[in-house]
């Protein structure tokens, strides 16, 4: 059953980057992608229909760390106090952006809220990478030093750019897909998301033995009880995910979401 445990976090984990990365790196590059203000709200539709149903992994994750890894979960997070706040300040901050966006009518209050849009996706991907450099090093129980936990947060904010920009590629029109694709170059906007995809899919899995999460697994008998009811769970959330990546499918081409 820990073995069982420990595959359900990596799985979740991995999730949640690749799908999350893509709303979280687009979002970093709205002023980008975005020259005024209806362009930056068609790349806001362009993952309007996902964040929340990516958010849902990272819940799930966090669900089988505190059931399956309990004591693991009390260090990380006690240990790492000083990254995991900024990384849930600034979720709540871009998803506030998100949400209150349309319900303001003047333009300074949409300029606002791409910037809480913008400035909360940039403090997530950094936040991300300075906890991950920790992870990297073998130091879960302290957070990494300046000069390293700098230059991998910069590295993995990079990444979750690149994966944005593979994203708005594929689901932008007009001259928000140019910038996109200016950018994404020869290699092709599928080639490119799908390389992003693997890449930022991998930093989980590099990060977790750091974690040495079986060494840290609940008793048998609450993973006994804990596992089976979340590998049910695993079928409704990837249903649920392939439905709304079918059902929104199609290139945006106008507002239509928000």
């Amino acid at each position: 059953m820990d073995t069982l445990a420990v595959c359900l976090l990596a799985f979740f984990a991995t999730g949640y980057f690749v799908l999350a990365g893509a709303d979280i790196g687009t979002g970093m590059l709205l002023p980008y992608l975005g020259g005024d203000d209806g362009e930056r709200r068609l790349v806001i539709a362009a993952f309007a229909p996902f964040f929340l149903g990516n958010e849902v992994w990272l819940v799930a994750t966090a669900g089988v760390l505190v059931g399956c890894f309990p004591v693991l979960e009390g260090e990380l997070l006690s240990a790492q106090l000083t990254v995991v706040v900024p990384l849930i300040a600034g979720w709540m901050v871009r998803d506030a952006g998100l949400w209150l966006r349309g319900r303001g009518g003047g333009r300074r209050w949409r300029a606002a809220c791409d910037g809480a849009v913008v400035c909360g996706s940039w403090t997530v991907a950094l936040a991300w990478g300075w906890l991950l450099a920790a992870l990297f090093s073998g130091t879960p129980e302290r957070t990494a030093a300046a000069p390293v936990g700098a230059v991998t947060a910069l590295a993995v904010a990079a990444l979750f750019a690149a994966h944005g920009m593979g994203f708005a590629a594929l689901r932008l029109t007009g001259r928000p897909w140019t910038r996109a694709h200016r950018l994404v170059g020869r290699t092709g906007a599928g080639r490119s998301f799908a390389l992003t995809a693997v890449l930022i899919g991998a930093l989980p899995l590099f990060a977790g033995p750091g974690l040495h999460p079986a060494a840290h697994a609940a008793d048998p008998a609450t993973l006994t009880l804990l596992v089976p009811v979340l590998l049910t769970f695993c079928p409704l959330l990837l249903a649920a995910q392939a439905w709304t990546w079918h059902t929104f499918r199609h290139r945006v081409r106008h507002p239509s979401y928000l």
